[in-house]
Order: structure tokens, then C-alpha cells, then sequence
């Protein structure tokens, strides 16, 4: 894990004992201050009192160890005094990971499009949770090794399997590659090997702060690859055992599952207008069992309720969502969709099929090089429901291990209940919205926030192209110090927004950027809620919201902008 910075001592918290004078009066204390400056040569100045009672003493921005441990120790001599501490700094625990393509992982931690997964981490991290990802098994990968525990072959036969067996204790990913047009019925086409069961596991649980490749949402939980996908992909009665086995139920013929899974991610369909008992019998198991089951809503475009096993009870739905924070242009939808989450676009909508245009905007995740069998490992971005689903499943993993006794029905309606509106659009139903993971954890945990006071202007300020504009808001009624997270709310039409630089300007002059320039991010408007340390300012006086257009050719406006204490 990263160190936490060491920050200088600029202030000692003194408590008096409950009899002495300097107790009950700042007036009191104040002198006690200076006599303790004169004895020690200090610039000491008594700030205010605590809550608790204390007196918070400040010995300015240049005091070293030395002098701190002199004041602490003319403090501790004084017979009327009960205790003297430092007046520590502390630091949110949701650290952005050392891992070095995080950055690339604009699905867990953007604004507008991302599920608010770091904010959740200081809290939950997915211990003692399993997952299983039921799909085309695992091709070794050191992003994600530490986390794999023993899975399963279901694949029962050979041929489909590539491994020269049916079903064994080995879920090594063969690969799924078809040689030739039409080799797995008319339509299908010639494709290399999509090594996609590793790309959901990376997403679920890749090893995070590894100064490596990415982080995974759920990254102290454990992986459990099991095979059902290989050449022309996989048998419903094959994934039913899967389901099963995986869950912890007894599958004839196979040895008990020494790690069940209490989420299940499925990240897999096929066109049904019904979901077949198979499938129902195997998921009513699971849940019976304590096992969440997750499932892709699929790509098609389509309503998903003609697709299984996403049209099956007792599981989440999941739709996909674009950076941008609309429907996927390839997602499926319909009432039968439980929630969405980022699955992201390698292209446009208008794009041509097959392409990778905006490898940007597309989920990020490990992967292999091999285009038939496994070769060296890798990193890629792909898009999909099948990349949304493993975030669901990741949140799931949270959820289970900040709160063990949550059932599956607990943990889809808190995943459900504080998910978000979708910033953008969604034709046809997107469930209730984009799954929040802070949200959903401090929901779970009863440590909802409270929402604060608000302060806002919306009158409409005009960006024009090369130009620095801003819009003000006069806080009052506040005491002390802004919050160490004060919420800025973001309200900009604007279209191609990477021309945009978004600050936040204090009362004194200090500027925190939000948002910067990028010259690949071509979407409309800036709608996001950005979290801001603005704990060393005061929170009285007037704040600005200042905008900077960097390039010619659009323009747009302020249209809102709020602060949340």
C-alpha cells in the first residue's frame, strides 16, 4: 500500500484538568498560551476552543520537531494541565492506486460516466468474498494471479473444449477462436480467440496498488474461473452445473467446490424468449444458497427480455453505459434491465463494425496476445455488456464483504435503490440508473452521508471560443473552515467539452482544478459532481467556478453550478 505523507506539526491540542481556569475561559487559556510562548521562545497564539474541550494552540507554519516537542513538554509541566497531543493530520483512505494504468480506468473514478468506486475503498475492499466468473476460463495473467483460487472445467465436451477431455479440474482458457465462416452455424464468422474470461476477472479483481496494469473494484476478493465457453461458445445444460457447482450445490461427477462463490458473474446469453428451466432451476439454487447472480442484459440493441439468462428471476440485469453516460449504443434494454454500469465503446455507433476508433472510451482490463492459443499476457480495452456485468459483480463482492449477512434480494436493492440518473440518455429503459459504489456501501453500512447545504447560480454565463469566464456564489452563514469534501456540482453545455479547463477558485485566490483540457474527448456538455479537499479555506466569502476555453470552433455556456458543505 502507498505510504501516507508526512505532514509538519503546526498546532497542539491542550486539556486542562476540569478544576483549573484555563478549562472553562478562553480568556484563561489564552494567557496560559502566551506565558507558555515567553517560557519557550514560541510564537504561540491560542486559536479556539475544541468540541471536546480542548484548547487548540497554533505554533506557526515554521515550527520544527524541536519546538513542537519543547511546547508539548512546557504543556505537560504545567500541574493544571491534563494532556497535550499533536494536532495530527489524517488523509482519506480511498487513495488513488499506484497501479500504472489506472488512469486508463475512467469507469471506476469519472464524474460522468464512472461508478464512484475509490471513494468506497476506504471502507470495503472485498475480503472474504469470492466471485465466480463463469465464462471462458482464465488465461494466466500476474495482474490477476494473486487472487485466483481453484476453478472448474464444465465444458463436457471435447471437441468444444480444445483440452482433449471433457470436464476437469483445469479452467485454463483454450481458447474460443473459429477458423472459418460458418463453422458454428450460418452466420457466424472467422474470429481469434477473445480470451474474455480473463478480461471480466480483471475488471472484478485484478491486484491493485502492484505498480502494475490496472486496479480491480473488488481487489482483496478472490477469483474463481470456471469453463463454460469454448468453441462455439457453450451449453446451457453445461452452465446450469456451472452455476451450480459454483454456489456451492453438488454436481454429479464433480468434487465439491472447496471455495463457493457468494457472487456470480455471467457475463454471457443467448437469444430465448423465455428463460429455460434449466437455467431457472440452477440460478433459484444459487440464490437459495447465499450466491448473487449477475447477468449480462447482452448487445444486440435489442429489448432484452428476448435473451437469456438475462430474462431469468433472482438474477441483476445489467445494461451498458458509455463514457459519456448514455445507453451504449449496442446495449440491450427493456423493463427486465435491473441497473447499468459502464461498458464502454472502442467506436462510434456509426463506425464501421469490427473497428477501434475510441479505444479511450472503452473498458480497460486483462487480457492475452494470443490470437488462437495463449501467448503472453496483455492489456486491452473491449466494450459490452459483458464488461458492465463484471462491475456489478465487483460492487456485489463489495457489498458482501462490508456487510456478511446480506442476502442476495439485500444486495440487489441496495445496488438498485442509490444508483444514479444517467447523465446522458437511455431509450428504451436502463433499470434505475448507473450503480454508485460509494453510494451502495455507505447505504449498506448506515453511514449515508448528510446532503449539507447547498449554495448555487444558475444564471447562464457565455464561454465563447479562447476565452476565461467565470461564475461566482457568496457563501455565508458558515463557520470555520470549507469541508475536506466539499461536492461541486457542474452544469456546462458545451459541445466538444475536452476543450474545456474546469477550476474551482477559492475565497483567497486558491485555484483546484476539476476538470482538464483533452484534445480526445469529443462529447458534449460537462455534467458532473466533483469532490474537493478545500479543508484549509474558510468556508465564508465568495467562490468561483472558472471555465477556460482552449480551441476554436465550439462554444457553449454555465448553465449551473453548486456547492454541497
Amino acid at each position: 500500500m502507498r505510504a501516507l505523507p508526512s505532514a509538519p506539526v503546526e498546532k497542539v491540542i491542550v486539556t486542562y484538568k476540569s478544576q483549573a481556569a484555563e478549562a472553562g475561559s478562553n480568556t484563561a487559556a489564552k494567557s496560559d498560551t502566551a506565558e507558555k510562548a515567553a517560557k519557550t521562545g514560541e510564537k504561540l497564539s491560542f486559536e479556539r476552543r475544541l468540541s471536546g474541550g480542548g484548547a487548540l494552540v497554533d505554533l506557526g507554519d515554521s515550527a520544527t520537531k524541536q519546538d513542537v516537542a519543547e511546547v508539548m513538554d512546557a504543556f505537560r509541566a504545567d500541574p493544571s494541565v491534563a494532556s497535550v497531543e499533536p494536532d495530527i493530520r489524517a488523509y482519506a483512505m480511498a487513495v488513488t492506486p499506484n497501479d500504472t494504468d489506472y488512469a486508463k480506468q475512467w469507469d471506476l473514478f469519472e464524474a460522468t460516466g464512472g461508478m464512484n468506486v475509490p471513494a468506497a475503498w476506504d471502507k470495503t475492499t472485498g475480503t472474504g468474498v469470492t466471485v465466480a466468473v463463469i465464462d471462458t476460463g482464465y488465461a494466466a495473467h500476474s495482474d490477476v494471479a494473486g487472487n485466483i483460487v481453484s476453478g472448474y472445467d464444465f465444458i463436457s465436451t471435447s471437441a468444444d473444449a480444445r483440452d482433449g477431455n471433457g470436464r476437469d479440474a483445469d479452467p485454463k482458457d483454450e481458447g474460443d477462436w473459429n477458423a472459418t465462416d460458418g463453422e458454428c452455424g450460418t452466420g457466424s464468422k472467422a474470429s481469434n480467440s477473445s480470451w474474455h474470461g480473463t478480461h471480466v476477472a480483471g475488471t472484478i479483481g485484478a491486484v491493485t496498488n502492484n505498480t502494475k496494469g490496472i486496479a480491480g473494484i473488488a481487489y482483496n476478493a478472490k477469483i474463481q474461473p470456471v469453463r463454460v465457453l469454448g468453441k462455439c461458445g457453450g451449453s446451457s445444460s453445461d452452465i446450469a452445473d456451472a452455476i451450480t457447482w459454483a454456489s456451492g450445490g453438488t454436481v454429479a461427477g464433480v468434487p465439491a467446490n472447496a471455495n463457493p462463490a457468494k457472487v456470480i458473474n455471467l457475463s454471457l446469453g443467448g437469444a430465448s424468449a423465455t428463460c429455460p428451466s434449466v437455467y431457472q432451476t440452477a440460478i433459484n439454487g444459487a440464490v437459495s444458497r447465499g450466491t448473487t447472480v449477475v447477468v449480462a442484459a447482452g448487445n444486440s440493441n435489442a429489448n432484452a427480455s428476448g435473451f437469456t439468462p438475462a430474462n431469468c428471476s433472482n438474477v441483476i440485469t445489467v445494461a451498458s453505459t458509455s463514457r459519456e453516460g448514455n445507453r451504449s449504443y449496442y446495449s440491450n434494454f427493456g423493463t427486465i434491465v435491473d441497473v447499468a454500469a459502464p461498458g464502454g465503446e472502442t467506436r462510434r455507433a456509426t463506425d464501421t463494425p469490427g473497428t477501434v476508433t475510441t479505444p479511450e472510451n472503452g473498458i480497460y482490463s486483462t487480457l492475452n496476445s494470443g490470437t488462437t492459443t495463449q501467448s503472453a499476457e496483455n492489456y486491452k480495452p473491449y466494450q459490452g455488456t459483458s464488461m458492465a456485468a463484471p462491475h456489478i459483480a465487483g460492487l456485489a463482492a463489495l457489498l458482501k464483504s462490508a456487510k456478511s449477512t446480506l442476502t442476495p434480494a439485500e444486495i440487489e436493492s441496495a445496488i438498485k435503490t442509490n444508483a444514479r440518473p444517467l447523465p446522458g440518455t437511455c431509450s428504451g429503459g436502463c433499470g434505475t440508473g448507473i450503480a454508485d459504489t460509494a453510494k451502495s456501501v455507505d447505504a449498506v453500512l448506515g453511514t449515508t452521508p448528510p446532503s449539507g447545504n447547498v449554495f448555487t447560480n444558475a444564471t447562464d454565463v457565455t464561454i465563447s471560443d479562447n476565452t476565461t469566464v467565470s461564475s461566482s456564489i457568496a457563501v455565508t452563514g458558515r463557520t470555520g473552515n470549507a469541508p475536506a469534501a466539499l461536492k461541486v456540482g457542474v452544469d456546462i453545455k458545451h459541445t466538444w467539452r475536452g476543450d474545456l479547463v474546469v477550476d474551482l477558485v477559492a475565497p483567497d485566490g486558491t485555484v483546484r482544478n476539476l476538470k482538464a483540457s483533452s484534445s480526445s474527448d469529443s462529447a458534449d456538455n460537462v455534467l458532473a459532481t466533483y469532490t474537493v479537499d478545500a479543508s484549509s479555506e474558510v468556508a465564508n466569502g465568495t467562490w468561483k467556478l472558472q471555465v477556460r476555453d482552449v480551441a476554436t470552433g465550439d462554444t457553449g455556456y454555465i448553465d449551473s453550478w453548486s456547492l454541497t458543505f
